[in-house]
């Protein structure tokens, strides 16, 4: 098993279909298979064995992606960095994988550290690097035989974490991927006339499992952008009609600001959100004014992707669905009890797509673990027909007066106000209640908070300690790579404040 045959497969069955489209260039899978062919070639000539550990630090580009199925294809493992890591950062991961090799942009050279600290470190593709990118293709050949792997080797390493401590490298084999890949791709219906967008880093799960890598399986289209830009994200969906929009909460606010939507997102024919749960409010404003759902699943970095989904033909607002293929859900207590129908706990997730463990942590590995089962981190419910709603991130829950309060269920209330664009709650260290609810608002335009105003509208819809002791407006929050809001980073800017 190796999952870079599913290019290889892609290129047989429509080798002249359009595969990835960036700005104006647009590339047929005979083309992308042949050019990951040429890395994969000079990489073996490197010397690059398999089992063998390839990083990528670089922005979104076709290159990235030849990179990367290159080193797939050569049987090595392919090791995906974000590309706001800071000095410190890097090295320190760099230290952890040890990759033998590194593919990155120029910018990123000062970042890396001394080499001579890198013995491992054997040669950096880059223009001002060893050796350019188009030179290592040049040293290639178009054919290239596609390794075979065990199904329980490591085909990717993402790191995840960074926010909440030291990273962590999640080991992904061929088989969790390949799981994953196919999950994704069977449950949104996707086609080889299928035109996905993707704005999202690439060394995301979201983006490169749950986006660019379905679509290769599906034989669609993949365009691609190296950020996010909103005008040119609504010009490449309407220049190259685009079918597929994949996007987080803050993206969909954004774009209900707009007029006549309708006519500008008209090829549009599935909408998704990720990283972060959306308010039951906005998904409803979505579908009148698009006639489109917006699309939830629940997964993570360690599941490779998508665990459950909410399905095309009974969505449920609010819900992020029911198990995908061959993955099973559980509700489970502190001590690791099964918990029934309607009772809260953490999520407990066991399937195929669940990673193999953490790179040189063996002891966070087993720390995740209750036998087989992944212990999420999330609280979550299971209802009566199955579905599961996501309650909060149990590191996200706040204790105040020795009351539980889940900061999602505030953030909910608040999205119905019509001042409120976004929003973050959070709790802050008090004398008095051990921690005070805090709501930071991002309002919008030419409307302002009335904290008075609020606190009066929550206390009709909640219990009195959850409602926040603090309304603060801001003009934007922290936020990963992938657009999803940083609490832990908003809480420890505020209390570097104080």
């Amino acid at each position: 098993m190796n999952i870079a045959k599913n290019l290889d497969n892609a290129a047989f069955y429509f080798p002249e279909r359009t595969a990835v489209i960036e700005e104006d260039r647009k590339i047929s899978f005979f083309e992308f298979s042949r050019e990951s062919n040429r890395v994969a070639s000079a990489l073996t000539d490197m010397g690059v064995q398999p089992g063998d550990r390839i990083a990528i630090c670089a922005p979104n580009s076709y290159y990235w992606l030849t990179f990367y199925f290159g080193i797939l294809k050569a049987g090595a493992v392919a090791v995906t960095l974000s590309t706001g890591l800071k000095k410190g950062e890097l090295s320190q991961i760099m230290e952890d994988a040890k990759p033998k090799i590194l593919f990155t942009a120029d910018d990123k050279l000062d970042d890396l550290g001394e080499r001579q600290s890198q013995p491992y470190l054997e040669k950096i593709i880059s223009p001002q690097g060893d050796i350019s990118y188009e030179r290592l293709v040049d040293m290639g050949t178009n054919s290239f035989e596609t390794i075979d792997r065990k199904r329980t080797d490591t085909g990717a390493i993402l790191y995840t974490g960074g926010t909440t401590g030291i990273p962590k490298g999640v080991m992904l084999s061929h088989e969790n991927l390949m799981t994953s890949i196919h999950n994704v791709s069977y449950n949104e219906r996707s086609t080889p006339d299928d035109c996905a967008l993707c704005f999202l880093p690439f060394n995301h799960v979201f983006a490169q499992v749950h986006i660019m890598n379905s679509t290769v399986y599906s034989g669609g289209c993949l365009v691609i952008l190296p950020s996010f830009d909103l005008d040119r994200v609504i010009h490449a969906i309407k220049r190259h009609r685009a079918t597929k929009l994949y996007a987080v909460p803050t993206i969909y606010i954004r774009l209900l600001s707009f007029d006549a939507l309708e006519d500008k997102l008209k090829s549009l024919r599935y909408c998704f959100s990720a990283a972060a749960s959306m308010a039951e409010e906005l998904v409803r404003e979505w579908k009148t004014r698009m006639d489109l759902n917006i699309y939830e699943a629940y997964g993570m970095t360690e599941s490779a992707s998508m665990v459950t989904y909410n399905h095309y033909y009974r969505h449920v607002i609010g819900s992020v669905g029911t198990p995908v293929n061959i993955n099973e859900v559980q509700i489970r207590d502190p001590a690791g009890n099964l918990l029934g129908p309607g009772e809260e706990g953490e999520i407990c997730v066991c399937g195929p797509n669940i990673m193999k463990g953490y790179l040189n942590k063996p002891d966070e590995t087993r720390s995740v673990f209750w036998d087989n089962w992944f212990r999420s981190g999330d609280i979550g419910v299971i209802k009566e027909d199955g579905y599961l709603y996501i309650v909060d991130r149990l590191k996200d829950m706040i204790i105040t007066g020795g009351e539980n309060v889940y900061p999602r269920e505030i953030e909910d209330v608040l999205f119905t106000r019509p001042e409120v664009q976004e929003c973050a709650v959070i709790g802050l260290p008090d004398k008095e209640y051990g921690e005070r609810v805090t709501a930071f608002i991002i309002p919008k335009e030419g409307l302002h908070v009335d904290p008075a105003a609020l606190k009066a509208y929550l206390k009709t819809h909640l219990a009195p300690f959850k409602v926040p002791k603090e309304f603060i407006s801001v003009q934007d929050l922290p936020r990963s790579s992938a657009g999803k809001i940083l609490k832990r980073e908003l809480k420890r800017q505020v209390m570097d404040k104080e």
